[in-house]
């Protein structure tokens, strides 16, 4: 096939200024594409079924992908693909910094990670961690920069969980000491109503944003996306009290991006909406 693909991106996370690891959701027309891939590549199939010719690394595969079908291209590959159909797919590109740092909170040694190209895959884990980004860049009420920082770490680490060789070192940590925790959680009230990131929070302790994560989580019992949102919620209700306050403010002061994402966070955390509950305790 001689035409090359004309790619459209539909969503972009260009804009969200999320670290270590981009996405975009577009539309490709049938085709022939090479690419060479600086940084690790996931993509996957979002649209109608559609047949894929895809080569790397010597590797060839013809066949029908549908929904969820995932490919992963390694940092430092190239790769050819041929579509003969309107096609659309979601790609996130991570890059080898983000994919080092995940190795090093999870004690395993960064050169010993070796990631294999894979032309058709089904994974639950990074199909839920997919569609998961794919709702986020689609959203008009985006959760924010920590939830899509917190799906890019997961994504690189279960990279590293699944092509991490055998007997690679792992590091039993403690969590955060306690001075360090209590900065942090210092750090986060203060900044409740900001869009605070991981690369922000790591900061405050001095370590790196994967590490950051796997002590934050150790320390709390939660990830720090659900910590924030669980103080987040905590503030609402303080300043539901008030009724002088119109709710689209306290959705606002309390760092949410608008009164909808307010009360439907509300609603699946304490099952209450925030009307429902001034109407109750005010």
């Amino acid at each position: 096939m001689d035409t090359e693909i004309r790619f459209s991106a539909l969503q972009t996370s260009r804009n969200r200024f999320w670290t270590g690891f981009d996405a975009t959701l577009y539309e490709a027309t049938a085709g022939y594409d090479e690419t060479f891939c600086a940084n690790h590549s996931v993509s996957m199939h979002v649209g109608a079924p559609v047949y894929v010719t895809s080569r790397c690394d010597g590797s060839f595969v013809r066949r029908l992908q549908v929904r969820g079908d995932l490919k992963i291209i390694p940092a430092g590959f190239s790769r050819i693909w041929e579509i003969d159909r309107l096609a659309h797919k979601l790609t996130i590109n991570l890059s080898r910094s983000l994919v080092e740092t995940a190795a090093d909170a999870m004690g395993v040694s960064a050169n010993r990670v070796s990631i294999a190209p894979q032309l058709h895959v089904r994974d639950p884990q990074i199909e839920h961690i997919g569609w998961a980004i794919k709702h986020e860049l689609e959203t008009n009420e985006p959760i924010g920069r920590l939830y899509a920082e917190s799906l890019g770490l997961a994504l690189a680490s279960h990279l590293i969980r699944r092509y991490a060789p055998r007997g690679a070192r792992r590091i039993s940590e403690a969590g955060l000491s306690k001075r360090r925790l209590q900065r942090v959680t210092d750090y986060i009230h203060q900044h409740l109503a900001s869009d605070l990131s991981l690369v922000e929070l790591a900061a405050t302790v001095n370590v790196s944003p994967s590490h950051f994560n796997l002590l934050f989580k150790q320390s709390v019992g939660l990830s720090a996306h659900q910590y924030v949102i669980r103080r987040r919620i905590e503030h609402a209700i303080h300043l539901l009290l008030d009724e002088r306050i119109p709710l689209s403010e306290v959705a606002l002061r309390a760092g949410f991006a608008n009164q909808s994402h307010l009360a439907s966070s509300m609603q699946r955390l304490v099952g209450v909406t925030p009307a429902s509950l001034r109407r109750t305790v005010v």
